[in-house]
């Protein structure tokens, strides 16, 4: 990750966006799961590597949601600066108010991964799929808290009930 030194050199939200879905690494790990799948062809995979927008969308939603609820805790130890800090700074507005338009963007993510889904495309849709399904583990694990970073609580809790709890049919 590149960070953007010094914390005083706030970046765009536009020049944040693009730097931050670069370093998320996540568009290369969702490529890279198609890897492990059957029928996984070199045209898919230059599909994924040119980032349609099913990935973008995705990349987005890692993005965003972890920015939304992460962001006070990074500001608290002084890391890199996140979408919040950068809507604040360039509009000049309250945290409140800059957290509104990353929801959007939110929104906007699931309505392009709905969108790319529906439309035709060369690629089998189990591989929309697999993007889809990225998508959903980010809004587990973002959706109100950052339970990425806080593991021991709600984490555990989805883990235990996937895999070691029984489940009644």
């Amino acid at each position: 990750m590149v960070p953007f030194q010094p914390r005083s050199n706030v970046p765009t939200v536009e020049e944040y966006m693009q730097v931050r879905t670069i370093s998320s690494g996540y568009p290369l790990l969702i490529t890279s799961s198609f890897l492990g799948m059957e029928d996984t062809t070199e045209e898919i995979l230059l599909w994924a590597t040119n980032e349609p927008v099913i990935i973008a969308a995705s990349t987005v939603l890692l993005r965003i949601m972890d920015d939304i609820v992460g962001d006070e805790f990074e500001q608290e130890r002084q890391h890199v600066v996140s979408s919040i800090q950068c809507y604040m700074k360039e509009y000049k507005i309250s945290r409140k108010c800059a957290i509104e338009e990353p929801r959007k963007l939110v929104e906007n993510a699931w309505k392009d991964i709905n969108n790319a889904c529906l439309a035709p495309t060369q690629v089998p849709m189990k591989f929309l799929m697999r993007a889809v399904n990225f998508a959903r583990v980010v809004d587990v694990l973002y959706k109100d808290e950052d339970i990425f970073t806080n593991a021991g609580g709600k984490m555990k809790d989805h883990i235990e009930a996937l895999l070691v709890k029984k489940m009644s049919v």
